[in-house]
Order: C-alpha cells, then structure tokens, then sequence
C-alpha cells in the first residue's frame, strides 16, 4: 500500500501552499479588522487563482476547469484551508451539484462560474430547519410553467456576492410507509428575482469577512427552466454533493490544524521560561506530540475518503467519519495551540485566537458531530436490524 503523494500531486501541494502564502495570507488581518474582502482584493485573487490554474480546479476540463481527481482536489483544499476562509474561498470552486444543469442552464449558469463572471450560493438551511432539511418550510407551488416561492433561509454564506441561488424547496408530498414525506425540487434563481430580499445576517464569530444572509422569499415567480434536475428530485442533486463538500471541510480543518502545530512548535521552541525554553517542559512537549498524532490521522482518513471517491467506494459513513474526527482534532489543536501560547494565545497579534475561533463552527455546519455519528452508528445498526 503507498501512501505518497505523486510528484504531480506534491507539484501541486507547493503549488497552492505558495499561492496562499503570496496572495492571501497577507490580507488576512485587514479582514480580520474591517469584516470584509473588498470588491477589489476579490477580483485580484480571482484573477491570480485564473492566471495559476487553481480557479474552478474541480470542474472538469472539457468545461473550461481544471480536472483535479478526488485527491489532487482534497490536497488544494487542505492547503487552502491554512487561511482566512473569507479569503481563500475568492479562489473559487464552484458547487458540484452544478453538474446537473442542463444545455441551457450549462451556458447560463455554469459555465459564466468556471469562468469566474458568476458566482453562486447554496440555499437549504432555514430557521426552523436546520440538520432536518426535510423539515424545509420553503414552499414551491406550480402554477403553469412557473413555480411561485414564499419562505425563508438563513446562514446562507456568501449570499452577499452571489448572482445567483441553487436554492432548494418543498415542492410536494409523498405518501410513505412511515406517513408524509415532503418532495424537493432544487432551483437555480437569480438574486435580481422579483420577490426575492437578500439581507445580511448577524456577526460571526467565526470566519470574518465570509457573511451569511437571510433569504426571504415573497411569492418569488420563477420559470420550469429553472429547476435545476427533476421536479420533486432535488434531493438526487443534493446527495451528490453533500458528501464531497463534507470531505472539503475535513481536508480544510487538516490544513488550519497543520498551520496552528507549526504555530505552537515555533513557539514552544523560542518562548523562554524559567531559564529554558518551554519546549523541553514535557508539559508542552506532550502537547505537540498529540496535536502532531492527531492531525496525521486525519489527513489519512481524509486522503482515504478522497481516494474512495475516486475509486467510487465512497459511503455516506466515510465521508462522514473524516469530517467527525477532522473538526473535532482541529478544536483539540487549536486550543492547545492557545494553551502553548498562554495569554498571547488571546491576543490578536499572534493569530492563533483567530485559529481557535475559526474553529468552533466547522462541528456546525454542513452537518453537525452529532448528524455525524447518527449517520456512522445507522451504517453499524442497519445491517444487524429485522
């Protein structure tokens, strides 16, 4: 079994971990300060990510992207995960589930967005449906050829700069054995819809300068044109990328935790008390240890996910185990990171509160540890189950 990386793959590696360091890491504090990524400074790090081939890299190439696999792709975004996420995500990978659309959608939406002129934003999580999207009370009601929308969404990232929303609604129900169950249609909507408000959400604390949005739908009039896939089939779309983007924040949280060790190693090494530096107290030392243990393991199972994926050996429990154990080590690393720093770990000068801030959400979104484990326990049970 080889566990190295190919010289394409460790070309690659360099290639991303330069990038960051040349034309993102350098804005991270004015984000920091001001809560934004100016227009600007957006447009620069489109046109540098284009001019470096890392733009779209996960489109295929016969569309104009650049055709990683499942694991040069998870090795870009564990290097772009050692920086601000309001900055990196500017280096632009548009949503996989943008693979359905159609000829006509194809030139209308996805392919303006591998070529950097759109942009868009997903639409699922609302404020009475959370984990339990199938609890969505956003309402599509058929009228023609036309689909009239009223509802709400929250937490909608990146909202802010978006054209355009792959939004996600109750279409219908179904009769099941287990009683009602609501159908979703999937939709590609521009932000400019008559009906549609977009309005930006409370402050994080996580991620500054990478907002979310409330989306409020008011009898939203949209064309059939517009569903993205099949009617009452949303979820189809959906399952094809829930999985991918899981593994996306796993190889992310691998990437900050790597940066936070090298943070806490050079400083344990320099910081001196009690005549020595606090790297030779095994209080610290041990600390480093098992932050270096555990990060390794989870780049094996993320890198184990992505070459599942590719191999298409893929479950939901994989993907879903990488991203468990991934943002729960990147909490562990972080605040120790803190700890090693002591009370300059709380100072922003140092960068490792913005670190173990970070942190705190990737537990959160796309699916929660406790979503997680539902889902890795179910694989377990289910088998064993009459």
């Amino acid at each position: 079994m080889d566990f190295g990386l190919t010289e394409e793959q460790r070309m690659l590696v360099d290639t991303v971990r330069a990038f960051v360091d040349a034309e993102l890491v350098p804005y991270e504090n004015e984000v920091e300060k001001t809560d934004e990524v100016r227009p600007e400074l957006i447009q620069q790090i489109h046109a540098r990510a284009q001019t470096t081939g890392l733009y779209a890299a996960n489109m295929p190439e016969d569309l104009g992207g650049g055709g990683l696999d499942h694991v040069a792709f998870t090795l870009m975004e564990r290097e772009l995960g050692r920086t601000s996420f309001a900055l990196q995500y500017a280096v632009h990978r548009p949503s996989n589930i943008l693979r359905a659309c159609n000829a006509e959608q194809k030139e209308r939406y996805l392919l303006p967005t591998i070529r950097g002129e759109r942009i868009e934003c997903l639409g699922i999580t609302e404020p009475n449906a959370g984990s339990d999207v199938k609890s969505m009370q956003t309402r599509a009601v058929q009228e023609g050829d036309d689909f009239v929308i009223t509802g709400t969404k929250h937490f909608i990232s990146y909202a802010d700069v978006a054209d355009y929303i792959i939004l996600f609604a109750a279409s219908g129900v179904e009769e099941t054995k287990r009683g009602p169950r609501k159908l979703i249609t999937s939709f590609l909507i521009d932000k400019d819809t008559p009906g549609l408000t977009v309005t930006k959400g409370s402050r994080s604390v996580s991620h500054r300068g990478f907002h979310h949005c409330e989306l409020v739908f008011d009898n939203a009039r949209v064309n059939k044109r517009q569903v993205l896939g099949e009617v009452h089939h949303g979820f189809d779309v959906a399952n094809t990328w829930l999985g991918a983007t899981r593994l996306t924040v796993a190889a992310q949280c691998v990437g900050r935790a790597q940066r936070a060790l090298e943070m806490a190693t050079q400083w344990a090494a320099t910081r001196k008390q009690f005549g020595q530096t606090i790297g030779k107290f095994q209080g610290t030392s041990f600390k480093l240890a098992d932050m270096a243990t555990e990060i390794e393991c989870a780049n094996l199972i993320v890198l184990q996910t992505a070459w599942k994926t590719e191999q298409g050996t893929a479950q939901d429990q994989d993907y879903a185990m990488a991203k468990l154990f991934a943002t729960e080590m990147l909490a562990r690393v972080t605040d120790q990171t803190v700890q090693i720093f002591g009370g300059m770990g709380l100072m922003e000068e140092t960068g490792v509160e913005r670190l173990w801030r970070d942190a705190r959400v990737e537990r959160i979104w796309d699916g929660t540890s406790e979503i997680q484990r539902h889902i890795i326990s179910r694989a377990l049970l289910r088998p064993l189950e009459s």
